[in-house]
């Protein structure tokens, strides 16, 4: 057994035992508290309250023009909560765990995960429509239902999933701390960059944080779907592959003809005139000695009558004339 570090990375003999996560009471409060946060915001900003306000004042502060030197690092930093990217770099890395772990827990869990966000965060932001801060028609204004896509925050929202499932999946309480504290200061630090980059507001930032969180507080309830997704997948893997099992075919002897090829056999010279062979008798004398005496047995052998060649076969048509006996005289002749 391998004992250095690399070992970590060989595939398990044995699918490992994986506590799966529940709906505890903890969990159900806390989603609970995120859910009230989420409708107060939409509420605030529905209603044109102080959040709106400090939403322009940041907007007419314009930070990408305060600290200039940070727009082309922040540029790439946003990439963290772009979908496409992210989904990628998670999924190869949740592939891995899925072939060592012998599961596709953790690629089902983040596929379920996704489609809630997908189906979540893009109803609202299609049913509430709001201008982003540089589309912006009116000062002080909500900019809502002006068939805009940006409340609630898809990169704040997509960051706090993609990495958070990393913290949800993590199999030991060490490994959940530590990537629950990367996925936040991901998360925070892409939603806070596109109000600097002056792509959000800062309210689509905050309701972006809570629709994320809730899509993972509810994953639990997912649990036995995926369950029930898994094993249907792999019995589906194993009915195609017992599909493609070939029936053996028979062991052929050592020095043996093969299947289908037809012993060939040396063609038997066959006397001038085109008559075919007739059999001929082989005689031979065997002595073999009894007792005192000597027993002789005669043996006759026929060899098989072989075909004549092409060649040599008597023609079976006629010699001569090939005109029909009533045919017409040539003209002249």
């Amino acid at each position: 057994m391998r004992t250095d570090i690399f070992a970590r990375l060989d595939r398990e003999p044995e699918p490992p035992k994986i506590e799966i996560p529940r709906m505890s009471r903890t969990r159900l409060a806390l989603f609970g508290g995120t859910s009230a946060f989420y409708a107060a915001i939409v509420v605030a900003v529905l209603a044109s309250t102080w959040l709106v306000s400090l939403d322009w004042k940041l907007m007419l502060f314009r930070p990408y023009e305060q600290w200039p030197e940070q727009h082309a690092f922040l540029d790439y930093f946003v990439v963290l909560g772009q979908r496409g990217p992210t989904a990628v770099m998670v999924a190869a890395w949740l592939g891995w765990r899925s072939w060592r772990q012998h599961t596709l827990r953790p690629l089902l869990a983040l596929g379920a995960a996704l489609l809630m966000l997908n189906l979540s965060v893009g109803a609202v932001k299609i049913g509430l429509g709001r201008l982003g801060p540089h589309y912006a028609t009116e000062i002080g204004s909500a900019e809502m239902f002006a068939g805009g896509d940006i409340f609630p925050s898809g990169h704040t929202a997509n960051a706090v999933v993609t990495w958070g499932i990393l913290a949800y999946l993590a199999t030991t309480p060490r490994a959940r701390r530590y990537l629950s504290a990367l996925s936040a200061v991901v998360s925070l630090g892409v939603g806070l960059t596109t109000v600097y980059l002056g792509t959000h507001w800062l309210s689509d930032v905050l309701l972006g944080w809570a629709a994320g969180l809730l899509v993972l507080l509810a994953l639990p309830w997912c649990e036995p779907l995926i369950g029930r997704a898994e094993v249907w997948i792999l019995g589906l893997r194993d009915r195609w592959r017992s599909r493609r099992v070939l029936t053996p075919s028979r062991p052929v002897a050592a020095g043996g003809p093969r299947p289908g090829l037809v012993p060939q056999r040396d063609p038997v010279p066959q006397p001038e005139g085109g008559a075919p062979h007739e059999p001929v008798a082989v005689t031979g004398t065997t002595t073999r000695p009894s007792g005192s005496a000597a027993t002789t047995r005669t043996a006759t052998h026929t060899s098989p009558r072989a075909h004549a060649m092409r060649s040599e076969r008597s023609p079976v048509t006629p010699t001569g004339s090939r005109r029909p006996p009533h045919s017409r005289p040539v003209a002249g002749g």
